[in-house]
């Protein structure tokens, strides 16, 4: 009973096992099963071997207990059997042969057999010894789990072992590092020099200093470098590594880790090119580009040497993209980068990784949208910039194939040159920014050097936004109009609303200084609503006067469209003048009309449904098309200033005029002339069937209070022609 306690004492903290007794004797399996139950085991029985595999591969025990001599299958071979199943590879086995059968016991463990005992047997201990065969089991299992679970860590990180004993010039490595090195599958060994030739060429060296550099310090350490693949590609990895001691102090072996970084850093090279790439084009980006222009600024100053800034527009770049669509616009981008980087001195590294080693630093950048920006280093004289802007200009000016067709383009360029005109980043890209304009001011297609005067102008140009910015609270904006005529009889029809700006000085700024600001800032949405509803309170009053046919006509900006809310703000300012719909003639520029948007056709249409007419102004200058004249509900077009100036004298005019008048006609469209000035050019128009015209032969733009007294003469002049008509 003793026994039994210590044997319970042993196995009360292990899980109940399961005991497979395999014996053909009966009364052994029964001294078995009373011992091992009494320590707390589970037995099940087998009289051979045969019935020993079938109870094996159904219940699946902990440990096996089994005599070597029984008939149908013996030991041996069902010890085999059992170790050839997957669930028995490392399930304890302990045979049973006799006290002196020694030849037994080689078979035994020949065959598998964890341990044996010999006959006879002491039943008293047997438990015991079942019980430690257990815990080295559970022990050696938990062991093969943690070794499986490391293994499956260094293969999900990518992460390998090396131990390196120098005196045996052999590195041991573990299979993740055989993946790593791209060696076969088992590969437990290698030589230091079969090591340091998986490393890529360039790298080799580094490594080897850094594996003698662990031996002389003794100190643990961490390297990157590139092993080259065997198609000749570059891995990435990580190295660390350190000394083993014996307690002596004495130096055992080097070990260390190798871990593949590869996709890490192929993602943050993705992360790098998302941050210093432009993606469309593949130029560094406008961070990138500020970085390096920072530190070329520092440079220069170190070496007292002029830099240079080029700072690029396209021309008309919009003109691409509403005619031909964004993906042709996209094309044509990556066409002139492509055309940049070639000019921009072919032996120049651009766009390279940022060095402050690096000796030259000429850089071509997109700057955002359709702009672009060079930066010239190590120049001998200033000149040398106008010389590459003058090969940028030429070359970007060649013609274009962009989805079968060829389009033309052209660049205005703006250069700043350091230190003459900006010491900071800041200051360069302004200066240079303001050049460009100035180059664009010029017709485009030129380069200009900054000079102070540009930077008064663009001040000029700031103070102006500033004081346009209050204009509208201030109440300096006013209306002038422009009488449109009908040809057939002289009679006025029609009046054009034409804003102007008083300032607080009493200055009357002219249109053309003012309009394309408010346009840029967007002011033009609120100014745009204020004129709307001042044309209609004056048309109003002028019919409460006495003209009641006569018509508003009131120029729209495409900026009034962008907010969706245009056919609502037209209905406010009808309903406060309580105008009649059909006596307000709203005039749009060509560019709002070849916008592929849904949102202006929308619009168009809910203005149409109100009664409201809708002209084409300045027609024959933008994109003149059929298309769009049948697209949209339009109710008349009016022929643009610059084709009457020729009336009737330049043959080219006159045929333009006259198709467009022509036209307009075949489409059931009325036509007004604009900028008409001559009695030759009128009778022109009367003669090939114009309808209306407009311009400096009947008066300029006026205040109210004189359009109306042309009003009274004109109703005058009629009613005298009806007088002596009667």
């Amino acid at each position: 009973m003793a026994t039994n306690s210590v044997m319970t004492q042993v196995t009360k903290d292990v899980t109940p096992a399961r005991v497979l007794v395999i014996d053909d004797e009966e009364m052994q399996r029964l001294l078995a099963r009373t011992t091992l139950e009494q320590g707390g085991f589970v037995v099940d029985e087998a009289v051979h071997g045969a019935e020993a595999l079938e109870r094996f591969r159904k219940d699946v025990p902990d440990l096996v207990l089994m005599d070597v001599r029984m008939p149908v299958l013996n030991g041996f071979e069902a010890c085999k059997a059992i170790r050839q199943t997957p669930e028995g590879r490392h399930t304890p086995i302990l045979m049973l042969t006799g006290l002196d059968d020694v030849e037994s016991i080689e078979k035994a463990y020949a065959s598998g057999a964890t341990d044996f005992a010999v006959k006879p047997i002491n039943w008293l201990i047997i438990g015991h010894r079942l019980s430690y065969m257990l815990r080295a089991s559970r022990a050696a299992e938990q062991l093969r789990i943690s070794e499986a679970r490391l293994g499956n860590a260094q293969r999900i990180a990518h992460l390998g072992y090396w131990e390196w004993r120098p005196l045996d010039n052999e590195l041991l490595i573990s299979q993740e590092m055989c993946q790593i090195l791209d060696l076969a599958s088992g590969t437990q060994t290698i030589t230091r020099e079969e090591f340091l030739a998986r490393i890529h060429a360039d790298d080799r060296d580094f490594v080897e200093e850094a594996l003698a550099r662990l031996q002389e310090e003794r100190d643990s350490s961490t390297t990157e470098y590139c092993l080259a693949g065997p198609d000749g590609t570059k891995k990435h990895v990580v190295q660390q590594a350190e000394v083993l001691f014996n307690q002596g102090g004495k130096e055992i072996c080097y070990q260390g880790t190798v871990q593949d970084v590869t996709e890490h850093k192929n993602a943050e090279e993705k992360i790098r090119l998302l941050a210093y790439y432009d993606v469309l084009t593949g130029l560094p980006n406008r961070r990138s580009f500020l970085e390096q222009l920072g530190m070329s600024i520092k440079r220069a100053q170190r070496r007292d040497e002029p830099l240079a800034m080029l700072f690029l527009d396209l021309d008309r770049f919009k003109r691409i993209n509403d005619s031909l669509g964004h993906s042709a616009g996209d094309e044509l981008l990556r066409e002139v980068a492509s055309r940049l980087v070639k000019i921009v001195r072919a032996t120049d590294c651009v766009g390279r990784p940022f060095s402050e080693d690096s000796h030259r630093d000429d850089l071509v950048s997109r700057f955002g949208g359709d702009e672009f920006v060079v930066l010239l280093s190590e120049l001998n004289r200033v000149s040398d910039a106008a010389s590459v802007a003058r090969r940028l200009s030429e070359d970007l000016a060649r013609p274009y194939e962009i989805d079968g067709q060829t389009v033309l383009m052209t660049a205005s360029i703006g250069i700043a040159v350091h230190p003459n005109d900006g010491v900071g980043a800041e200051s360069l890209i302004r200066n240079a920014d303001t050049a460009m304009y100035c180059a664009k001011d010029r017709g485009g297609s030129n380069f200009q050097f900054y000079s102070e005067s540009m930077n008064s102008s663009a001040l000029e140009q700031l103070r102006l936004e500033s004081q346009l910015d209050e204009a509208l609270s201030r109440d300096e904006f006013e209306l002038f109009y422009q009488p449109q005529i009908e040809i057939s009889n002289g009679s006025i029809v029609g009046a054009e609303a034409l804003l102007r700006w008083r300032n607080r000085l009493d200055e009357l700024i002219p249109p053309a200084n003012f309009i394309p600001l408010a346009e840029e800032t967007g002011l033009i949405i609120p100014i745009g609503e204020w004129v709307l509803h001042s044309a209609c309170l004056q048309a109003t009053r002028w019919h409460e006067t006495g003209f009641p046919e006569l018509r508003m006509a009131v120029n729209l900006s495409s900026r009034q469209f962008s907010k969706g809310e245009l056919s609502t703000v037209v209905s406010a300012a009808l309903g406060e003048a309580k105008l009649t719909p059909d006596l307000l003639d709203l005039e749009l520029t060509e560019s709002i009309l070849m916008e592929d948007r849904e949102e202006p056709i929308r619009c168009l249409q809910e203005l149409k449904s109100l009664g409201i007419r809708l002209s084409i102004d300045d027609f024959g200058t933008g994109y003149s098309s059929l298309s769009y004249l049948t697209r949209f509900p339009l109710t008349s077009l009016k022929i643009d200033r610059s084709f009457l100036a020729g009336v009737p004298t330049n043959p080219q005019h006159v045929g333009v005029t006259r198709a467009i008048i022509s036209m307009a006609q075949s489409l059931e469209l009325k036509v007004t002339a604009e900028g008409v000035e001559t009695e030759e050019a009128l009778d022109f128009l009367r003669q090939h069937g114009c309808d209306e015209a407009q311009g400096f032969l009947f008066s300029r733009p006026v205040p109210a209070e004189e359009f109306y007294e042309l009003l009274e003469k004109n109703r005058r002049r009629d009613d005298d022609r009806i007088a002596i008509a009667s």
